[in-house]
Order: structure tokens, then C-alpha cells, then sequence
């Protein structure tokens, strides 16, 4: 049995605006082991990506606590890297490998060399060598997303966080690019927090999917994905008939 690496207990997340308090989750609970690619799945709206803010440090819980290797979470930190839907969290006036050395110099824990050295191995692992001096305007969605997977992975966090990475993407982009987050994977082994509203990419991705109830976030159910595509459209099924039961 891997370690448990992040324990969200009991969280409850809440926005003020002018007129009112808006509940996003309720008293959410789940455990992340090393080595997971554990997603969470649900309707939009049922605030799956205001718990992975909550992890990564950017929103505070109004209940609950969400622990870190024991410690517990309460605000951003390089152990937490973060990868959005959007193309445009690139920064635009630095080339590829600039964007990846960057956040790695700013730690303070590597000179330069060791940083580019270590830009280059993750770029190269994304398949991008051909592209390390390409500035962002010059890339496809698909690129982009993958120069945010290399930067990301370059620190080699605790955990790496992603955002519906691939819902901008067309059809057969989005398909490869989930191949090559799972081909990384299988090389490395890191430990993944994937939110998402597609079933078919919550089984695709995941090897633990937790089903979020529609607004405000309920945990509804946890179960293990499958690569046996005799049992996928089972568990599609599933899956289906619990978020909108």
C-alpha cells in the first residue's frame, strides 16, 4: 500500500459575494496516495477546481483541513505545481526553456546550469527539443499545454495539480496529449490530482476517481478505474448513474 500523501478532511469552501455566501463544497473528504492519478470527476459547477485550489495553497477552506505529507496546507508552495485549461499561462516574452527554467531559479536551489540541465531533461521528456528556443505565440494549444506539463514536472513536486488541462483542446489533440500524460507516468511515477468533467477521461486518466455531487461539492463516491475496455462501458454506466441519480 503506497503512503498516503494528501489528506483532505472534511472540507467545506464558501465565496462571499455582495448578496450572499455561495457554498462550493460541503464537507468533502478524500486521500491521495503516492503514485496516484487520482481524479476528481463532476458536473460543472460542483467545485472541483476550487478544491484544487484549496490544495494548491490559492483558496482558504472555511472547514476542514488538508494536509501534506503530514503538514498542514496554508498557502501556495513549490511542492504544489499547477497546470491550467488556459494556453496563456505561458509566459509570452520567454522562450520555451525560459518558461521552464524560470519558476526553478526562483527557488533558489540550483544555478543556472543545473536548472537548464534539468529544463532540458523535462522538455525532451514532453517531446519539445525541437522547440526549446520557440516562443509561445509560435506554438500550437497542445505544445503549450505540454511546456506547462515540462515546467511543472521540472520541479518535481509532491504533487502535480491539473486543471481540465485538455478541455480547450480538439478532439484528437486532447486524446494525445492524454496519452503522453500517461506515458509520463509510466516513466516517473509522480503523483497527479486531475480534475475533470468528462467520465471517458476520468477512466482514461485515473486510476481513482472521486464523484463530486452537483453544487455544493458532495462526495457521492470513490471507486478504482479500469484499463480493461470489457468493463469501461460498464463502469461509464456507473459512474453516469451516480453523479445525475
Amino acid at each position: 500500500m503506497n503512503e498516503t500523501l494528501l489528506d483532505v478532511r472534511g472540507v467545506t469552501l464558501q465565496y462571499k459575494t455582495t448578496q450572499s455566501v455561495v457554498t462550493a463544497t460541503h464537507r468533502v473528504s478524500f486521500s491521495v496516495h503516492s503514485g496516484d492519478r487520482f481524479v476528481l470527476l463532476g458536473p460543472s459547477g460542483c467545485g472541483k477546481s476550487s478544491l484544487l485550489k484549496a490544495v494548491g495553497g490559492y483558496l482558504p477552506t472555511t472547514e476542514g483541513d488538508i494536509m501534506l505529507n503530514g503538514h498542514r496546507v496554508t498557502g501556495p508552495g513549490p511542492d504544489r505545481m499547477m497546470v491550467f485549461q488556459e494556453f496563456d499561462q505561458l509566459l509570452p516574452w520567454k522562450t520555451v526553456i525560459q518558461n521552464v527554467v524560470f519558476p526553478l531559479l526562483a527557488t533558489g536551489r540550483l544555478s543556472r546550469k543545473e536548472a537548464t540541465e534539468k529544463a532540458r531533461h523535462y522538455i525532451n521528456m514532453v517531446g519539445l527539443t525541437r522547440a526549446v528556443d520557440a516562443y509561445p505565440h509560435t506554438l500550437s494549444g497542445g505544445m503549450k499545454q505540454r511546456v506547462a506539463i515540462a515546467r511543472g514536472m521540472a520541479m518535481e513536486p509532491k504533487i502535480l495539480l491539473m486543471d481540465e488541462p485538455f478541455a480547450a483542446l480538439d478532439a484528437l489533440t486532447r486524446r494525445t496529449m492524454q496519452d503522453e500524460l500517461l506515458r509520463l507516468w509510466d516513466d516517473t511515477r509522480f503523483t497527479v490530482l486531475f480534475v475533470t468533467h468528462s467520465i471517458n477521461e476520468a477512466i482514461r486518466i485515473g486510476t481513482r476517481i472521486l464523484l463530486l455531487s452537483p453544487h455544493p461539492g458532495q462526495v457521492r463516491a470513490e471507486m478504482n478505474s479500469t484499463d480493461d475496455p470489457a468493463r469501461i462501458g460498464e463502469l461509464e454506466t456507473q459512474i453516469h448513474d451516480l453523479l445525475f441519480a
